[in-house]
């Protein structure tokens, strides 16, 4: 009597050696490998997220490069000063005036 896997024909190609030593190649560059596929998957997908954080970083350096420019000089800071902090010179009155579609309000926070 004939054993059932002798005649099966999807494991016939795995009795000649050169395949079945291929096919073990294969399994263990893609799974086990220090070098396998996924890990470089995972590591190309590192790179491209910290390149996109570089250009984001590009960015905002040349955003700060541009208000320190303005910074540099007397009068931006001045501007500055007077804008984000409230300041005045000596012999001075400011008015704040604040429209009531600008003040912020319990539904805006």
């Amino acid at each position: 009597m004939k054993s059932p896997n002798t005649n099966n024909k999807y494991l016939k190609p795995f009795k000649n050696i050169y395949i079945l030593i291929l096919v073990v190649f294969v399994v263990w560059m893609i799974f086990f490998d220090s070098n396998s596929w996924f890990i470089h998957n995972e590591l190309n997908t590192e790179i491209s997220n910290l390149e996109a954080e570089k250009e984001y970083y590009k960015k905002n350096k040349e955003k700060d490069d541009k208000a320190f420019k303005k910074l540099s000089s007397p009068d931006g800071l001045e501007k500055f000063a007077r804008e984000a902090y409230y300041m005045k010179r000596e012999n001075e009155d400011i008015f704040i005036i604040e429209y009531e579609d600008s003040l912020k309000t319990k539904d805006d926070e």
